[in-house]
């Protein structure tokens, strides 16, 4: 069984010869939306369709592409709000200290101390640095930027991440 991951969401057909808009949620847009690349849809079934990409484009926040055997708008409606994932085997290798939001979202947050924090629940990406959104009990969600001097240790096999309470951090 192949596993999947989100690399955008289909927001809105363009102009009338099956180009769609899509939101990308992914850091590799120019290869995941390539001519030729291969990205999938989750059926009501919850099989995955899977559909080849025969023109790319960006414009303005938005990458445009045409699927083939989908190229009328008529074709493609359907497919609006849907997300579009990328198989497994089609990811790259990362450099040491890089991550995919999989690995991330999902892992409990300690402290330098072994207190447990929290849960990571979203990945915020506002500017100079990504920012963790960690789900505590009965406490409002703390913001953890994804720094070195924060964030000591990252062990996605245990689902572990362990970090330094900077002074301030938790306001």
């Amino acid at each position: 069984m192949t596993d999947w991951y989100k690399v955008g969401k289909l927001v809105n057909t363009h102009g009338v010869r099956g180009e769609v808009r899509i939101l990308s949620s992914t850091d590799f847009a120019e290869k995941r939306f390539a001519k030729g690349s291969t990205l999938a849809i989750r059926k009501e079934d919850g099989s995955y369709l899977e559909l080849k990409i025969i023109t790319h484009r960006s414009h303005k926040q938005f990458e445009l592409v045409t699927f083939e055997g989908y190229e009328n708008i008529n074709l493609v409606e359907q497919f609006k709000g849907l997300t579009l994932y990328v198989s497994a085997d089609k990811q790259e290798e990362l450099e040491i200290g890089e991550y995919y939001y999989h690995e991330i979202i999902g892992c409990t947050v300690v402290s330098e101390e072994g207190l447990k924090i929290g849960r990571i629940i979203e990945i915020l990406s506002p500017g100079a640095n990504d920012v963790w959104v960690v789900k505590r009990e009965g406490q409002k969600d703390l913001l953890v930027p994804y720094i070195e001097s924060v964030v000591r240790e990252v062990d996605v096999n245990n689902k572990t991440i362990t970090i330094h309470m900077l002074e301030g951090l938790d306001v």
